[in-house]
């Protein structure tokens, strides 16, 4: 699986998704996009806003959090393959 997960160094929402791939030992590229040329661009074109975090997973742009209910645990969990903790 590659995985691409779009973030900037001061999102709190970005620090938990972050956590939980690491917990589970899901590896990733972090696309920090205040750093990354071109990256804003790629979420504008994809997602339509500067929304983070974001999961790329195999081409696939994914959403883990709702504005309102933080991380999406048991979601992210099922896509990805992982126990809930």
């Amino acid at each position: 699986m590659d995985l691409k997960v779009y973030t900037a160094s001061w999102c709190r929402d970005c620090f938990v998704a972050k956590r939980f791939l690491q917990q589970h030992s899901i590896p990733f590229t972090e696309v920090d996009i205040e750093k990354t040329p071109g990256a804003v661009d790629a979420l504008l074109q994809n997602v339509g806003k500067k929304a983070i975090p974001q999961f790329v997973i195999d081409g696939k742009w994914v959403q883990p959090y709702k504005p309102g209910q933080g991380f999406l645990y048991e979601e992210m969990s099922a896509l990805l393959g992982v126990a809930t903790t």
